[in-house]
């Protein structure tokens, strides 16, 4: 190949850097303010994640149509961690050194968030609002770690309180055979022991619900009133529902994490009791006429999971604008710490240095006719 430069060739090199050097500096666009996320993209949890990520792209897409925070576009950094604790502290060891992002936000494992606790404390970058209601991440204080909604303790509370209210005192536990269940256990075994209750059976269900029938056997062999299924949506919500209601009569309560599974069942679902903890879009709360308006903008579906996401980023994105004119970690921190009376539906958010953790709120639901939620 020739090297040669003709004269032609020069002069147009030359017009070029011409350009370059006298080109308008308004037509530089800002440099993007980075965030990072490491989710199950791939696996089978992922599915169950999906409205999720489009209530959070949602946000994101307002954001920046708007002008995004003092002019400069924010951008999502998203990494596939595919539910393994080791590629979530991967992931956010690269969103921290390679991308530098200013915070990090969405994490979506227990494992995964209690694994990477001690690194976002030691490079003092913050984790805003995680997909887990695990109790256990926030007995430790962290300066860099925050949540927006209730813990699993107060759902399994609440699940109990309801059928208590009720007189269904007798209640079986069905818990996913994994380290989630294995975690929740305990919890309601505590719940129901405290609130007065009687456990009459706790009986492990296989991830792909392949022992789904034989498990919903032994529930039904102890004659409960209730069934109290603790478990990540997927497979094993699926397979249990469908082995329970063909030979049981107990009704089946659940929490939110079993809430991207139940559309899969179709009208098998209708009458499962779910405790949400994200608000109903209430047309009366700002917040939620601005998320009913972009969702009509984009032609989605609103539903509990794809509403929370959006709140949270919103959340979010309200530290950045606090954060001042430098956007860093430490002023996002900061800017975190300084959110005071953020107007959603449950009332107003407040977040401080001695409170990281303020979302409170649960609420009963059922499922009814075509999906539809009945509060």
């Amino acid at each position: 190949m020739s090297h040669t430069l003709n004269r032609r060739g020069l002069l147009a090199g030359a017009a070029a850097l011409a350009g370059a050097r006298f080109a308008t500096p308004a037509l530089a666009q800002p440099a993007p303010i980075l965030i990072g996320q490491s989710l199950p993209l791939s696996g089978p949890v992922a599915p169950a994640l999906a409205p999720i990520v489009q209530g959070q792209n949602l946000a994101l897409e307002q954001l920046n149509r708007k002008g995004g925070i003092t002019g400069r576009p924010v951008q999502l950094v998203q990494l596939d961690d595919a539910y393994d604790p080791r590629r979530t502290v991967e992931n956010v060891h690269t969103l921290i050194e390679r991308d530098k992002v200013v915070a990090l936000t969405g994490l979506a494992s227990t494992p995964g968030v209690a694994a990477v606790l001690p690194l976002i404390a030691e490079r003092k970058v913050p984790l805003f609002g995680v997909y887990t209601g695990s109790h256990l991440l926030r007995l430790a204080p962290n300066p860099y770690f925050y949540t927006t909604t209730a813990t699993y303790v107060d759902e399994v509370n609440e699940c109990v309180r309801h059928l208590l209210t009720l007189k269904r005192e007798r209640i079986a536990v069905v818990w996913q055979n994994n380290e989630f269940g294995k975690l929740m256990l305990p919890l309601a075994e505590k719940a129901i022991k405290d609130q007065g209750g009687a456990l009459v059976a706790s009986v492990p269900v296989a991830v792909d619900a392949s022992d789904a029938l034989a498990a919903a056997a032994a529930v039904n062999a102890k004659q409960p009133q209730a069934v109290l299924m603790l478990s990540i949506a997927g497979p094993t919500v699926v397979g249990y529902v469908k082995a329970q209601r063909a030979m049981g009569a107990a009704p089946i309560y659940t929490i939110s994490t079993a809430l991207g599974a139940l559309p899969a069942l179709g009208d098998e679902a209708r009458g499962v009791a779910v405790t949400q903890i994200v608000p109903y879009w209430r047309q009366t709360d700002p917040l939620a006429r601005d998320y009913m308006a972009e969702t009509q903008r984009a032609k989605q579906t609103p539903s509990y999971g794809h509403y929370g996401a959006y709140l949270m980023f919103r959340m979010l994105f309200e530290g950045l604008r606090r954060a001042g004119p430098v956007v860093t970690p430490q002023t996002v921190n900061r800017g975190i710490e300084g959110i005071r009376q953020m107007k959603v539906a449950t009332g107003d958010i407040s977040f401080s240095p001695t409170n990281h953790h303020p979302g409170r709120f649960v609420e009963m639901t059922i499922v009814g006719p075509r999906g539809v939620f009945i509060r």
